[in-house]
C-alpha cells in the first residue's frame, strides 16, 4: 500500500491557487495527509490554504523562505507514514488533472526503481501548449525541454513512461526514503534548477526518474514570468535562472568534465552576451557574464557542493551523460537563437524557455498539426531556395566557357569594367589605409570606399578577392533572385507572384549585362536593391532601427555607384513631402537614412561633388566600347542598357504587358501609380545618362525602372486567382497574362543559355607581370605595360604586381603624369632614348606589350639602345631598360588627417551596425493572463478579457 502526503507551497499565489486547490481535492486516488505552507503571503493565499486544509494542516513562514526550506520544514514536523510514503510537490500554480495521482502511482508501481516522478505540464493560459515532458541540460548548464515554442499537445509524445534526467517540483511525485537519502532540495537553490540538482542526485545514487505522459498538470511559472515578486532573492528571474543552472552542472559534473564545462561557458557566455549588445538588450547580456561571475567567483561555495555530491559521481556520469542535450540539438538551438536575432526577434532561446512565447501572428486555425519534418526537407521546400538552386544551374549553364577557366587554371577574372582581380584581402586593406599609395606613378589620394567594402568581402572569403569577385560577378544572378524572394515578402504576400518577380528580376537585361561587362558594382547594386525597396517601406512607416538598416547598404551601394544616392534621394524627397505630415517619425527616418551615407562616406563625396561628371560612372573602368552609343528609345522602354551581353529587346516585352494590364485593375491603384512612377523616374535618369556621358552605362537607372514595373504588376497578381475561378473572358484573360508573364524569365534564361555569358569579361587572363619581369626586379621597380588599340597606345605601371581594383580611380600628380605619358608617347614612336631615362628615373625596369606584339611598336622598342629585348613571342614581347633604374622615394607625409578619418569612420561604422542590427525588448506577459478560463484559454488579449466574468473550474 501506498500513502501519499500531498505538500502545496503558496507565496502570494491567490489568482492561481483557488483553482489548484479544488484540483489537489478533487483526485480520483484520494490523499492520505495534505499540508499547505504559506511563505508570507500578503494576498490572502494563507487564508485559501486554511479553508481548504483545515487550521491544523497549513503552516506558516517566512517571506524569505525558498520552496526547498518550505518542503523541508514541513517533512521534518510531519512523522513518516506506515506504509511506503511518497510526497507530492505542487506549487501554487500548478493545478493537476484529477487522474494525475492515480496515474503517477500507477507508473511507480511498474517500476520499482522509480523514486521520482512527474507529470506533463502544459500551459495554464493555452492549455493546448506543451511546456515540459522532462528536461534536460545542454553541456553548458542551459535548459532543455526538448519541444518546439508554442507546440501543441497532441499525444505525438505520449509514450507513457519515459526515462528522463529531471522532471518539475510542479507536481513531483518523489519517495520520502530517497528524500531523506538525498537531503532532499537543495537550500543553496531556492528558487530554479532545484528540480534538476535533486533528480540529477537521485540518478547519481542509482534510482530512476521517469515522466508519466498519462499523468497532467496546467502550470503557470508564475515565478520565471514575474507574475508575482520574487522574495527569495533581489536578482532578476533570468539571472538566478542562469546562475543556478550553471552551478548545478559544475557541482555535478567529474573535475574533466567541470574543466571543459567551465571553459565552454567563459567563451560562449562572452559571445551571448555580445550578440545580447547588438540586439540593444544589455540587461540580458549584463545576466549572461553576472550569472557566470556569480558562480567562479565563489569557489569555496562550489567545492563545498563538489564535495557533498561526492558519492558517485564519476560512476554515475556515463548515465548521466547519455541524458544531455545532444550537441546537434544544442548548434540547432544555436541556430534558432540567430535566426531570431537577424528576424529582429532579439536573441532568446527557444528550447529550454521557461514559458512559451505567443505568435501574435498565428492564426487559431490550422497550426494544430505542428510536425517536423526535418531540416533538409524544410529547407528543398521552400520556393526561394529551389528559385535559387534554379538560377544557380541556369547560371551554371550560361557561364559554361567562364568558369571552368577560371577554376581550372592560374587565369585571372578580369576584362571590361573589371580589372584583372589580383592581390588579397590584406592587400586590398593596406590599399585602403596606407597615406602614400606606391603602385603607379604614386598618389596621395585617399583610396575609395568601395576598397573597404570588397576588402570585407574577401576577408569573408577566407582572404581570396578573386573568389569573392567571382561570387558577387558571376553569381548576380541567383543572388539577385534570392535577395528580391525575400525582400518582398512583405510587400507581396502572394507566392507564385514572389517566384515570378524575383526569378524576372534575376534575368533582366541589366543583370546579364553586369556579368558579360564585368560591371562589379552594378551587380553589388543589383543584389543590394530589393532590399532598399523593403527598408524603404518600413522607413516610411517612421522605422528608426530599419532607417539605420537602410543608411547602412545604402552607403555600400553609394560607394560602388554614387547615382544610386542621387537616385533614392530624390525618391526620398518625394516621399517626406508625401508621408511626412500623415505619419509620426517618417521626416526622422528619412534623415537617419539618407544622412547615414554622407557621414560615412563624406571625404569621398566631397571628391565627387568637385567632379559632377564622376556621379555617372561607377567603379571599375571606364571603356566607351562598352557603352551602345546608338541606344534607341525602344531599348530604354524595354529596360535593355545595350552592351555585351545584353539579350535582344523584345525579351522584356511580356514584362511591360503584365504591367500595363495592373492598370486595369481597380484594387490597390495607389501602389501600381507608385511603381509605374518609380518605372517613369527610373527611365528618365536613364535616358539622361545614355545621353549626357560617352562612358556612362545605364544600367542602375533602368534597374531602379524595372523593380517599381515589378512591384507594381506583381502586387495585384492575387486577383488571378479569382479571375481563374471566374468563367468566360475573365478566366481567359488570366491564363493569357501568367502566360505571358512567365515567358518573360524563360525567355530570359533560354537566351543566356543558348549564347552563354559572351562579352569581354574572362576567366582565363593571364598576370600582366611576366614572371621574368617580377623575378628580377628590385623591391620599388616597376613593369610598364603597353596596349597598342586603334593607332593610340595605353599603359600602365606596374610595381612588382598587377594593379589591385581601386588602383585604377587614384589619381597621380598632374605634372608627374604628364611628363611620365609624354616619355610613354616618346618611347613608342622610337623618337630616342631621352624618354627611356625619363621612364628609367620613375623607376621603370621593365617594358612588356601582351601579344601578338604590333611590328611597329616592336621596331620602335627594338630601336631604343637603353632598351634589351628579353624574350618576344606569341604571347608577347619583354625588353629591359639596361641603364641605372632609380626609384623615387615616396613623399615625407604624416598622413594625421587621413588616419584621424579612418578612426571616426571605423567608429561610425560600428555605431551605425549596433544602431542597425536586430533587436527586442524582452516584452513580460500581459497581467490580466492569469484569469482566463483554465479548460481553452484564450490566445488573444480579446478573448482573455471576455473570459474574466467567466468562473474558474478545475481542468477535466
Amino acid at each position: 500500500m501506498h500513502s501519499v502526503t500531498a505538500i502545496v507551497v503558496a507565496h502570494d499565489g491567490a489568482r492561481w491557487l483557488k483553482e489548484t486547490l479544488a484540483a489537489v481535492l478533487r483526485q480520483t486516488r484520494p490523499l492520505d495527509r495534505v499540508v499547505g505552507v504559506d511563505n508570507g503571503s500578503r494576498d490572502g493565499s494563507g487564508k485559501l490554504l486554511t479553508e481548504a486544509f483545515g487550521q491544523g494542516n497549513v503552516l506558516t513562514l517566512p517571506r524569505s523562505t525558498g520552496f526547498g526550506e518550505a518542503v523541508h520544514e514541513v517533512l521534518r514536523r510531519l512523522p513518516p507514514a506506515p506504509a511506503q510514503e511518497w510526497v507530492w510537490l505542487l506549487h501554487d500554480d500548478c493545478a493537476p488533472d484529477p487522474h494525475a495521482l492515480q496515474a503517477l502511482l500507477w507508473a511507480a508501481e511498474q517500476d520499482p526503481k522509480a523514486a521520482i516522478l512527474g507529470p506533463k505540464l502544459r500551459d495554464w493560459l493555452d492549455r493546448r501548449v506543451l511546456l515540459e515532458m522532462g528536461v534536460t541540460v545542454s553541456r553548458s548548464g542551459r535548459r532543455d525541454t526538448g519541444l518546439e515554442p508554442r507546440e501543441y499537445d497532441q499525444g505525438q509524445h505520449d509514450d507513457g513512461i519515459a526515462d528522463v534526467l529531471s522532471v518539475s517540483t510542479a507536481g513531483m511525485l518523489i519517495r520520502r526514503d530517497v528524500w531523506d537519502e538525498l537531503s532532499g532540495l537543495d537550500p543553496e537553490l531556492p528558487l530554479f534548477r532545484d528540480d534538476l540538482d535533486l533528480c540529477w542526485r537521485a540518478r547519481t545514487a542509482g534510482h530512476r526518474v521517469l515522466n508519466v505522459s498519462d499523468a497532467v498538470a496546467w502550470h503557470a511559472e508564475a515565478s520565471a514570468r514575474r507574475r508575482r515578486r520574487i522574495a527569495t532573492s533581489e536578482q532578476h528571474p533570468r539571472r538566478l535562472d542562469r546562475r543556478n543552472g550553471l552551478f548545478v552542472l559544475m557541482a555535478n559534473v567529474p573535475f574533466g568534465a567541470l574543466v571543459r564545462a567551465l571553459l565552454r561557458n567563459v567563451i560562449g557566455s562572452t559571445l551571448r552576451a555580445l550578440l545580447f549588445l547588438l540586439a540593444k538588450q544589455p540587461a540580458n547580456a549584463l545576466d549572461e557574464l553576472a550569472a557566470l561571475g556569480s558562480v567562479i567567483g565563489h569557489p569555496w561555495r562550489l567545492r563545498r557542493a563538489r564535495k557533498a555530491r561526492k558519492k558517485g559521481r564519476k560512476q554515475g556520469w556515463p548515465a548521466i551523460r547519455r541524458k544531455l542535450t545532444p550537441p546537434g540539438a544544442a548548434l540547432r538551438r544555436l541556430a534558432d537563437m540567430v535566426q531570431g536575432f537577424l528576424a529582429g526577434a532579439g536573441p532568446v532561446d527557444s528550447a529550454g524557455r521557461h514559458h512559451a512565447a505567443a505568435d501574435p501572428g498565428q492564426e487559431d486555425d490550422g497550426d494544430e498539426l505542428l510536425t517536423d519534418s526535418g531540416g533538409v526537407q524544410r529547407v528543398f521546400s521552400s520556393p526561394g531556395v529551389v528559385l535559387c538552386l534554379i538560377l544557380a544551374v541556369i547560371t551554371l549553364a550560361a557561364e559554361r566557357t567562364l568558369l571552368p577557366a577560371l577554376l581550372s587554371s592560374d587565369g585571372h577574372l578580369g576584362g571590361g569594367a573589371l580589372v584583372p582581380v589580383t592581390g588579397s584581402a590584406s592587400d586590398l586593406w593596406r590599399l585602403y589605409v596606407e597615406d602614400h599609395h606606391a603602385a603607379g606613378l604614386g598618389s596621395q589620394t585617399w583610396a575609395p570606399p568601395y576598397v573597404a567594402v570588397l576588402a570585407g568581402l574577401s576577408a569573408v572569403a577566407l582572404g581570396k578577392t578573386w573568389l569573392a569577385v567571382a561570387v558577387v560577378l558571376l553569381g548576380c544572378v541567383p543572388l539577385a533572385g534570392i535577395s528580391a524572394y525575400a525582400a518582398t515578402k512583405r510587400m507581396i504576400s502572394y507566392t507564385p507572384a514572389r517566384v515570378w518577380l524575383a526569378a524576372t528580376y534575376a534575368l533582366l537585361p541589366v543583370t546579364t549585362g553586369v556579368i558579360a561587362g564585368g560591371r562589379l558594382g552594378t551587380a553589388i547594386v543589383i543584389v543590394l536593391l530589393p532590399v532598399y525597396a523593403a527598408l524603404a517601406t518600413r522607413v516610411i512607416a517612421g522605422s528608426r532601427r530599419a532607417a539605420w538598416g537602410f543608411g547602412l547598404l545604402l552607403a555600400v551601394g553609394t560607394a560602388f555607384v554614387p547615382l544610386v544616392y542621387v537616385l533614392v534621394a530624390i525618391l526620398g524627397g518625394l516621399a517626406a513631402v508625401s508621408f511626412g505630415g500623415i505619419r509620426r517619425g517618417v521626416r526622422r527616418s528619412l534623415v537617419i537614412g539618407l544622412g547615414t551615407p554622407v557621414v560615412l562616406l563624406f571625404p569621398w563625396l566631397v571628391q565627387i561633388a568637385r567632379e559632377p561628371g564622376r556621379i555617372l560612372l561607377e567603379s571599375g573602368l571606364h571603356d566607351a566600347r562598352l557603352i551602345d552609343p546608338r541606344l534607341g528609345a525602344d531599348h530604354l522602354l524595354m529596360l535593355s542598357p545595350g552592351g555585351p551581353g545584353v539579350p535582344p529587346v523584345w525579351a522584356t516585352a511580356g514584362l511591360i504587358v503584365v504591367a500595363l494590364a495592373a492598370l486595369l485593375l481597380r484594387r490597390h491603384q495607389m501602389v501600381v501609380a507608385i511603381g509605374w512612377g518609380v518605372m517613369l523616374f527610373g527611365l528618365l535618369v536613364a535616358i539622361v545618362v545614355s545621353r549626357v556621358n560617352i562612358a556612362a552605362w545605364p544600367g542602375v537607372p533602368l534597374a531602379f525602372a524595372a523593380t517599381g514595373l515589378l512591384v507594381a504588376a506583381a502586387h495585384q497578381a492575387h486577383r488571378i486567382a479569382e479571375f481563374r475561378a471566374a468563367r468566360g473572358w475573365r478566366r481567359l484573360g488570366a491564363m493569357l497574362i501568367v502566360v505571358v508573364a512567365f515567358a518573360t524569365p524563360l525567355a530570359a534564361a533560354a537566351l543566356w543559355v543558348m549564347r552563354g555569358a559572351q562579352g569581354p569579361l574572362r576567366g582565363d587572363l593571364s598576370d600582366p607581370v611576366p614572371v621574368l619581369a617580377e623575378l628580377q626586379s628590385e623591391p620599388g621597380e616597376g613593369t610598364l605595360l603597353l596596349r597598342p588599340r586603334d593607332g593610340r597606345v595605353g599603359y600602365t605601371l606596374m610595381r612588382g604586381r598587377g594593379p589591385l581594383i581601386g588602383e585604377s580611380d587614384l589619381e597621380s600628380p598632374r605634372d608627374v603624369t604628364d611628363r611620365f605619358t609624354t616619355a610613354v608617347a616618346g618611347l613608342a614612336s622610337g623618337r630616342g632614348s631621352t624618354y627611356v631615362e625619363t621612364l628609367a628615373s620613375s623607376g621603370v625596369r621593365f617594358v612588356t606589350v601582351p601579344g601578338p606584339v604590333d611590328p611597329a611598336l616592336q621596331r620602335a622598342l627594338d630601336s631604343q639602345p637603353a632598351l634589351v629585348r628579353v624574350s618576344l613571342s606569341e604571347t608577347g614581347g619583354l625588353w629591359r631598360v639596361a641603364g641605372q633604374v632609380t626609384v623615387p622615394p615616396p613623399p615625407a607625409t604624416a598622413g594625421t588627417l587621413h588616419r584621424g578619418w579612418l578612426w571616426a569612420q571605423g567608429g561610425l561604422l560600428v555605431l551605425v551596425l549596433i544602431l542597425a542590427s536586430p533587436g527586442a525588448r524582452t516584452k513580460e506577459p500581459e497581467g490580466d493572463y492569469i484569469d482566463a478560463p483554465p479548460e481553452e484559454a484564450p490566445r488573444n488579449r480579446r478573448r482573455a478579457k471576455e473570459g474574466r466574468a467567466k468562473e474558474d473550474r478545475v481542468p477535466a
